[in-house]
């Protein structure tokens, strides 16, 4: 299994958070498929891949630790692909959301740390 995480502390305040999370992962070709508000999964739409290379995101919004216009999130981003090969379909798709994040114009990038 292919697995790769990061974490960002963002500035943006904790209402508007969601939402441009949401929209992100979409433009990255993701669906959300479960969210409780601090917790979001999220699956790329198939078509393009087998189903086994298929990643799905994991997002924690840490509310516990937010200030009001500083958020800390995780993310682990994974798929059913054994990573054989160090630029797999996960790790690209890991980077490409990556950077969707940190080139976001509705938020400041103040911390990324990947993993």
């Amino acid at each position: 299994m292919a697995r790769y995480t990061c974490s960002f502390v963002i500035a943006v305040p904790l209402e508007s958070l969601q939402h441009l999370l949401i929209e992100v992962l979409q433009s990255c070709h993701f669906e959300i498929i479960y969210n409780t508000g601090d917790y979001l999964m999220a699956r790329e739409i198939p078509g393009q891949v087998s189903f086994a290379k298929l990643v799905t995101v994991e997002a924690l919004i840490d509310k516990s630790t937010a200030t009001e216009h500083e958020v800390r999130m995780s993310f682990v981003i994974k798929n059913e692909e054994l990573p054989l090969q160090v630029d797999n379909h996960c790790h690209q798709v890991s980077g490409r959301v990556q950077r969707a994040i940190a080139d976001n114009r509705h938020w400041r990038l103040v911390q990324s740390i990947a993993g």
